[in-house]
C-alpha cells in the first residue's frame, strides 16, 4: 500500500479523482454517499427556488384580483380549482361559511370561531406541505460534516496503520493518505454549506408566506364577520 501511495505522491496526483481512486472502500462509500447527498441537495434548492418564485407571483395576482372583486361568492366559484396556497385558505373559509350559514338561526360566535379555525388550519397544512422537502436540507446540513469527518478519521487510521506496519513515516508516504482522508471532510462541507444556507433562506421565505396568508385570512375573517353583523 505504501508503495502505491508513494507513487501517487511522487507523481503529484492529488486531483480529486486520483484521491478518490486511491481511497479505502469505506472512505469511497462515504465520498459517494456525500456526493449523492450534494446532488439531491442542489436539486431541491433549484426546484424549491423556482416553485416558491412561481407561488409568489401567482399570489400577487390572486390578491390583486380578490381586492378588485365585489362578489366573494362569484370569485370563489370562478377560482375553485386553484391549487395556490392562499386560494385554498379562501376556499376553506368560504366552505365553512356556506356550511355555517346554510340554515338558521346562525350562531355568530360559533361561525366566527369555525371560520378562524378552518383557515388557520389550512395555512398550517399548506406551509407544512411546502416545507416537507426542506427537512432533507436540514438533515444534510447537520449530518454531512460528521459523515465526512468519519471518512477522514477512518482514512487517517488506515494511513497510520500502514505506516506502523512498514515503519516508514516520511512525508512522501504520509501525505497521500492524509490528503484522501481530508478530501472526505471537504466533500462533507461541500454538501453541508449550501444545504444550511438554503434551508435558512427558504425557511425565512416560508415564514413570510405564512405571515402573508395569516394576514389574508384575518382580513377575510373580518369581511365575513361584517356580513354576519349585517344579517348575512
Amino acid at each position: 500500500m505504501l508503495d502505491s501511495l508513494s507513487i501517487h505522491a511522487a507523481s503529484g496526483e492529488f486531483s480529486p479523482f486520483a484521491l478518490f481512486l486511491q481511497a479505502d472502500i469505506i472512505v469511497k462509500a462515504v465520498m459517494i454517499g456525500l456526493l449523492f447527498a450534494s446532488i439531491w441537495t442542489w436539486t431541491i434548492i433549484v426546484s424549491f427556488a423556482m416553485k416558491i418564485g412561481r407561488i409568489g407571483k401567482k399570489t400577487d395576482r390572486f390578491e390583486e384580483l380578490f381586492s378588485k372583486s365585489d362578489n366573494i361568492d362569484k370569485f370563489y366559484d370562478d377560482h375553485a380549482k386553484s391549487s395556490l396556497p392562499m386560494a385554498k385558505v379562501l376556499f376553506e373559509g368560504m366552505r365553512e361559511w356556506r356550511r355555517s350559514t346554510a340554515r338558521g338561526p346562525i350562531d355568530r360566535d360559533g361561525t366566527r370561531q369555525r371560520l378562524a379555525t378552518a383557515m388557520h388550519a389550512t395555512i398550517t397544512h399548506e406551509v407544512d406541505m411546502l416545507a416537507d422537502r426542506l427537512n432533507f436540507l436540514a438533515t444534510v446540513g447537520s449530518v454531512a460534516p460528521f459523515v465526512g469527518l468519519f471518512g477522514t478519521v477512518w482514512g487517517i487510521m488506515r494511513s497510520f496503520s500502514a505506516i506502523a506496519a512498514e515503519q516508514n513515516s516520511s512525508l512522501a508516504v504520509v501525505a497521500p493518505g492524509i490528503a484522501e482522508a481530508l478530501f472526505a471532510t471537504a466533500i462533507g462541507l461541500f454538501a453541508a454549506i449550501p444545504a444550511v444556507i438554503a434551508y435558512n433562506r427558504f425557511s425565512h421565505r416560508l415564514n413570510k408566506m405564512e405571515a402573508r396568508m395569516g394576514r389574508f385570512a384575518d382580513g377575510f375573517h373580518a369581511t365575513l364577520s361584517r356580513k354576519l353583523e349585517l344579517g348575512n
